[in-house]
């Protein structure tokens, strides 16, 4: 029987790492312009973690964990999302110590959610998300709002609609609670098993019910921003005009919730369109308690998250293509068993001085070395035969300009090099 891929995860093969990596290359470029630095947390943590983390209530924890018992009978978890692994780590290592405050950070890993699959939705799945933890401050909602968006325009996409609401303070968030109870409670045996179950406990989480989505007692909830105290209205209405000196678009949508428990004031989605319907490539926002209820001080943060496989679609459906250069500068076509050794030690030595080099394998002709050689698009071929190997020369030939020349093997990776020099392909 042959075994198959599990359900809901992907190969990514040679083809399309290449795009992978292209992503993943321009993440870390923006997060070093931005002066983020990178934090790698294990795939896996305490179970504990995340129910305190991410919330009881949530989804996550109560349906899509993947959670098993080590050998010391421990309660493990795969990470499901990587804000609580790095509010942890954050906590653990009393980054809060630190001389450069707040402590700006960005991650790219694996996560594992037992989901449906479907387009844009894996059971593993890659993001890359950044957190800003040690400070509250308007502009750095709108910064990490900023760097979200620079990064999808930076590859190339275009039809992007950023939304933003504000969830308050626990104050605000106490108030507009009560609210909801209230509108939702006498018709609640309307809804699904989910929203029957948070009334009392998170309320707030109806509002992001896809089941119950089209229920006239949506549309008619209690807006958030209507029960904001003075405080977080004027935090919400200093992110706004901090995106508004940057020149980023937005709009304001009371609706806007997000699925976890630990956040607060801010919050935002990217959207991307043309892909089956208006779809989430990226939420985020701030998030206050969560540092404290880790262990940590009394401190806040912010944060987004997105996922490449969604990323992907949206990139397809704009058609964008990277331009991405993976030159082969030299292929050597062997002629006989001894030009096959040597040929191996010229390699090495052109791969030690920085040069791309192949030759074949598979014991192919002549002809078909060349056309081997011809595939990959090498910028020269060098033949190497017995005549060559009495000489020390090797025959090299500009696969451009089609000019041929004997090299002495001490000169060979030079010669190469003056040849993708003058190609213009450094």
């Amino acid at each position: 029987m042959t075994i198959q891929i599990p359900r809901g995860t992907q190969d990514i093969l040679p083809d399309a790492s290449n795009k992978w990596q292209w992503m993943i290359d321009k993440a870390r470029q923006l997060c070093r312009l931005y002066r983020y630095e990178e934090i790698k947390t294990p795939m896996f943590e305490t179970t504990d973690l995340f129910q305190r983390g991410v919330g009881e209530t949530t989804d996550i924890v109560q349906k899509e964990m993947y959670t098993f018992k080590d050998r010391g009978d421990r309660s493990l978890t795969l990470r499901p999302e990587g804000t609580a692994p790095v509010v942890r780590s954050y906590v653990e290592n009393k980054m809060h110590g630190w001389a450069n405050q707040p402590v700006k950070l960005y991650y790219i890993g694996e996560m594992f959610r037992y989901e449906r699959p479907q387009a844009g939705r894996t059971r593993q799945l890659t993001q890359f998300g950044v957190e800003v933890i040690g400070a509250e401050d308007a502009t750095l909602d709108a910064e990490v709002i900023a760097l979200a968006m620079s990064y999808y325009k930076s590859l190339g996409l275009n039809k992007l609609k950023l939304v933003i609401n504000s969830l308050g303070d626990l104050d605000s968030r106490k108030e507009h609670r009560t609210a909801l109870v209230r509108h939702f409670e006498p018709s609640i045996h309307e809804f699904c098993d989910d929203c029957q179950r948070r009334l009392y406990t998170n309320p707030l989480r109806i509002l992001d019910c896809k089941v119950d989505k089209d229920h006239p007692l949506m549309a008619t909830a209690p807006s958030i921003l209507e029960y904001l105290n003075e405080t977080s209205a004027t935090y919400f209405a200093d992110v706004q005009k901090a995106l508004d000196r940057m020149g980023v678009a937005y709009e304001v949508d009371p609706t806007l919730v997000r699925g976890l428990d630990y956040y607060n004031h801010t919050v935002f989605e990217i959207m991307g369109a043309d892909f089956g319907a208006i779809t989430t490539l990226c939420g985020g926002g701030r998030y206050g308690g969560l540092v404290h209820e880790l262990g940590g001080p009394e401190t806040s943060g912010i944060g987004f998250a997105l996922s490449f496989e969604r990323l992907l679609l949206a990139l397809n459906a704009e058609g964008i293509e990277p331009e991405l250069s993976d030159p082969l500068y030299c292929y050597i076509v062997t002629i006989g068993e001894a030009a096959n050794g040597k040929a191996s030690e010229l390699l090495f030595n052109l791969r030690q001085a920085g040069i791309t080099a192949d030759k074949d394998y598979m014991h192919r002709k002549t002809k078909g070395q060349f056309k081997q050689a011809d595939r990959l698009g090498a910028k020269t071929v060098a033949v190497l035969g017995d005549e060559e190997l009495e000489k020390a020369v090797v025959n090299v030939k500009n696969m451009a300009s089609g000019e041929q020349q004997e090299v002495a093997f001490s000169d060979l990776s030079n010669h190469i090099k003056s040849i993708v020099d003058q190609q213009g392909d450094k």
